[in-house]
């Protein structure tokens, strides 16, 4: 089945790929996709750590599980044709105690029931051997965890797509929208735009403009702050690739983490402190209608209360740079505070259902001709190009 018109709202990666899919597949007459800022990609896509995720976590049957895999595949071999980074530097998840190696043979048990090649369970000494500067007493390795450049992937898949036919309209931020046989969307300057089926791709904004469109308001967007540290050029040695602590079930977030970037650099992070405005990449970034929203937000309020001390101690490592140091130094104890500077932030945006529980898993939804990604949390990067296969196939677009 073909269309006359889809518009893709947001061209961060996924919005991108399912352009460039449209396009490439030749599934519509004509395909637009709108962009608020400027220039693409400026958010979620141009700000992460660049971690092509091999599905060690993920619930196996879960949609994180399974399109991260193929996304994997599909993504390694885009990049190799586009002649952009690829680097398999690999991932150890580092055992620091008992408790930790209980949870990580648990996750080994997870991560091979989801297919993850190469998977190996390493001994101290074997720990060493592949990160000589860790310490830990177990460790798990993926050797097919890689890095790339996000930003990169997502030009490249806009150029793909515009040579295709695409439309990439800029600086459209949609301020309504009419549904009908037909959808008009308005934008914030007056311009409008018609579309016979739309795909809202909106990262930190998916909720408000799938609101706009009938659509349920939850999960609600909750942004959280993700802020990094880098090592100084003179201590990147101490990591080979990407060290990870093993996650515990009891906290929403991972903590921090060592990782390898494509330009050489290493990061130390993120943190998860809450943001003050979708896009508060800066402490003082704050928004004051988001912030009444969100503490209105009676789910948010619940949330709150059960995570009060992780989110002290996040806040604590924010505000204290020896503490979040010292979260990195039980993984590598030869960082020194002067190995250390500050490094860029990013903003996640965390779906929550309306009972405060974070939602772990890809969320889709759809109303008449109207797709909406509600949660497209990492690895949807990673997933990009299997995330547009399947949009595609829910909307009942064939492969011709």
């Amino acid at each position: 089945m073909a269309v006359e018109r889809v518009v893709v709202v947001g061209a961060g990666i996924v919005g991108a790929a399912i352009g460039r899919a449209l396009a490439m597949g030749r599934h519509a007459t004509s395909v637009t996709v709108l962009e608020k800022e400027s220039e693409p990609g400026r958010h979620q896509t141009a700000r992460n750590s660049g971690v092509v995720h091999a599905g060690v976590y993920y619930q196996p049957g879960s949609d994180k599980a399974r399109l991260s895999r193929e996304g994997v595949r599909r993504l390694r071999d885009y990049c190799h044709a586009r002649a952009l980074p690829y680097e398999e530097v690999g991932k150890v998840l580092v055992a620091l105690d008992e408790g930790d190696e209980s949870r990580l043979a648990r996750i080994h048990e997870r991560a091979a029931a989801n297919g993850v090649p190469g998977l190996r369970w390493l001994d101290a000494s074997e720990l060493r051997e592949i990160e000589p500067h860790v310490r830990g007493q177990a460790g798990l390795h993926s050797p097919t965890t890689a890095i790339v450049d996000f930003g990169q992937i997502a030009a490249a898949f806009l150029e793909d797509a515009r040579n295709h036919g695409v439309h990439l309209r800029t600086g459209f931020e949609v301020s309504s929208i009419s549904v009908g046989p037909t959808t008009r969307l308005t934008a914030a300057s007056g311009e409008t735009l018609e579309a016979d089926l739309l795909v809202i791709a909106a990262g930190l904004h998916t909720d408000r403009v799938a609101a706009l469109a009938g659509d349920s308001p939850f999960p609600r967007i909750v942004p959280f702050r993700g802020e990094f540290h880098e090592l100084v050029p003179s201590a990147r040695h101490l990591v080979k690739g990407l060290v990870y602590p093993v996650p515990d079930p009891r906290y929403p977030f991972l903590g921090v983490h060592l990782t390898k970037r494509v330009d050489g650099n290493v990061l130390l992070g993120p943190n998860a402190v809450l943001a003050l405005a979708r896009e508060g990449y800066r402490r003082h970034d704050v928004e004051a209608q988001e912030l009444r929203e969100l503490l209105s937000f009676k789910g948010f309020r619940t949330f709150a209360r059960a995570n009060a001390a992780t989110g002290v101690r996040e806040m604590w490592g924010s505000l204290n740079r020896r503490a979040f140091i010292a979260a990195a130094r039980r993984y590598v104890p030869e960082i020194t505070p002067a190995d250390v500077i500050r490094g860029p932030a990013g903003v996640r945006a965390q779906a929550m259902d309306e009972d405060g529980s974070l939602v772990d898993d890809f969320r889709f939804s759809r109303v008449g001709n109207i797709f909406a990604i509600r949660n497209a949390p990492s690895p949807a990067a990673t997933a990009s190009l299997a995330i547009a296969d399947l949009v595609l196939d829910q909307l009942g677009l064939d492969e011709t």
